[in-house]
């Protein structure tokens, strides 16, 4: 039975796909007991090669190599030295043969084979040199004498490479199979005579091979003992660094990795000790909108926020909030050890943008319902109140107290929206006028407040940043003696501007700027998911709508953000 369609793709074609390196990889399932082609996992170990065995036949083959070259090099070595020697033998042997006082003497008359002392002089020299052949010629190459009978009275071909007759030569001859020496034969008074010529056959290549073959066997029994003894040594070495892996073990978890790190939503980052990135899937890249060649590069160079700098090499941290450009991020960092010592850190991180913004909706929200709750509780002691004149028959008492309270709700009511032209500002500062009185806190808008109608965005922007601000000075006003929020709201063509002041004890200096980050709080918690967020939040829609916003004292705590009117893009 087919299995159902997956959302936006076709069936589910029994493969499973992912994305390695950039690149598509497929994995086919196998059959029982074997792989995808047929092979049973037994026949696949028995095929797979060891890295012991790769080590041990690439070491076989460069030691191959290596003697095959050596020993043709010695082979043409030898074979040139061989050739050197035997020069020099028959070129010595020619000079003896052409120095001797008999064949000074008869060679210019002889005949050819009809001197007898001739053919002596010339076998002995044969004899005793070890030559080959030795040949008496005339000067125009007839041949007198021979170890070669049938050569007699013969011309003999010139082997000699624009040598003159008058001066020594020795060079190979035959085909490169033996080596020829020929000396000129001079009378007493130097004229030229006659030429003295030994020849002597070179080895042959199966005597030189049978001459060099033990020293060779030697060489490679001795190179490829060292050879294996080494790829051994040097493919456990490998094996304890890897783990006991083998390489397609090793390329298999890469993939995957690769795989895994690229395949998931969350981004991932990691840095060694000094700071470096050293591994970044897409999702990370993304959100901390670094660029592609990021990896290898000093965290430094790529941003210069120092919130996520701290946040990324700091201490392990949990759930940190961390505002970057207009995004929210939640992020998780650990040190990464090996063997107890620290290597370096990862840090997870996944974007809340939205599920922040819908907390922040619902913290409205709440605080809305917190609010009119205080306005309920106030109404019904107005009203228990002048219920209770009533039933006192204290009927001119009630009416100037309904009056006095409708005199003083038509006076807030009046007093705000004549300054705040924006329903949703304006409906929360009554809100949070009712909110102040029951904390016993008195809440005033500045004379100078003045906003017009602005748009639905910025309007619940600003509905978050008043909320959030006044909210912090009511807590900061509660042990204070005069328990006083002011709040200023004004504008100018390109933003509004929102000053709230409370008459709470103010704001340590060196605390000013950790107050804006994410987590950071004065105050205890008992709720869960913590405190520390709000003044955040009110950075992270200043910063997005291109505005800023900053605290300092002034007999209490003074907080002014910006928003301009067009949000700035991302």
């Amino acid at each position: 039975m087919c299995s159902p369609p997956r959302p936006g793709g076709r069936a589910d074609d029994g493969a499973t796909a992912f994305r390695a390196g950039g690149q598509a990889v497929r994995e086919r399932p196998a059959g029982p007991g074997g792989t995808a082609d047929g092979r049973t996992e037994v026949e696949m170990r028995r095929n797979r090669m060891t890295l012991a065995g790769q080590f041990l036949v690439l070491q076989l083959v460069i030691v191959a190599l290596v003697v095959l070259t050596v020993g043709v090099l010695s082979f043409a070595q030898t074979g040139e030295q061989l050739q050197r020697v035997e020069n020099r033998r028959a070129l010595s042997a020619a000079e003896n043969l052409a120095g001797n006082p008999t064949v000074r003497t008869l060679v210019p008359t002889a005949l050819p084979g009809g001197s007898a002392p001739l053919a002596a002089v010339g076998e002995t020299v044969r004899t005793v040199s070890g030559s080959d052949v030795v040949v008496l010629l005339r000067p125009d190459r007839t041949v007198l004498e021979s170890a070669r009978p049938d050569e007699v009275g013969q011309v003999l071909r010139d082997d000699r490479p624009d040598v003159p007759t008058s001066r020594s030569w020795v060079g190979p001859v035959a085909g490169g199979s033996a080596v020829a020496a020929e000396v000129p034969v001079l009378d007493d008074d130097g004229a030229l005579v006659g030429v003295a010529r030994v020849e002597r056959e070179l080895p042959a290549v199966t005597e030189r091979l049978a001459l060099a073959g033990p020293s060779l066997l030697v060489y490679v029994g001795l190179a490829t003992t060292i050879g294996v003894i080494g790829s051994t040594m040097l493919a456990r070495r490998v094996k304890r660094q890897t783990l006991g892996l083998e390489p397609t073990e090793i390329a298999g978890l890469v993939e995957h990795r690769e795989a895994l790190l690229h395949g998931i939503r969350e981004g991932v980052v990691a840095l060694d000790t000094a700071g470096r990135v050293t591994l970044l899937n897409d999702a990370g890249r993304r959100l901390l909108a670094l660029p592609p060649d990021a990896v290898g590069r000093p965290l430094a160079e790529l941003t210069a926020d120092a919130e996520l700098r701290e946040a990324l090499t700091e201490d392990a941290t949990r759930d940190r909030l961390v505002v970057v450009g207009s995004r929210l991020l939640v992020l998780n960092r650990m040190p990464v050890r090996s063997h107890g010592a620290v290597i370096g850190s990862v840090t997870t991180m996944r974007d809340r943008t939205e599920l922040k913004a819908l907390e922040r909706a619902l913290d409205t929200s709440r605080r809305t319902t917190g609010t009119l709750r205080a306005q309920t509780h106030e109404f019904s002691n107005q009203l228990h109140t002048i219920s209770g004149l009533l039933q006192l028959e204290e009927y001119e008492e009630a009416v100037r107290f309904v009056e006095g309270v409708s005199r003083h709700r038509d006076s807030l009511y009046t007093q705000i929206t004549a300054r705040i032209s924006d329903p949703p500002i304006a409906a929360l500062l009554i809100a949070k006028d009712s909110l102040a009185a029951e904390r016993g806190a008195r809440l005033v808008l500045a004379e100078d407040s003045a906003v017009a109608r602005v748009d639905e965005e910025l309007s619940r922007d600003l509905v978050s940043v008043v909320g959030n601000l006044v909210d912090n000075a009511l807590d900061a006003v509660a042990g204070a003696a005069e328990k006083l929020v002011e709040v200023a709201l004004t504008e100018d063509e390109e933003a509004v501007t929102v000053r709230v002041h409370d008459s709470g004890p103010g704001i340590d200096d060196a605390a000013a700027e950790r107050l804006f980050r994410s987590g950071y709080t004065t105050k205890g918690s008992d709720q869960v998911g913590g405190r520390g967020f709000g003044l955040a939040l009110v950075r992270l829609v200043c910063r997005r709508r291109g505005g800023d916003v900053s605290v300092h004292n002034d007999d209490g705590a003074v907080f002014v953000a910006r928003l301009r009117k067009k949000e700035v893009a991302a």
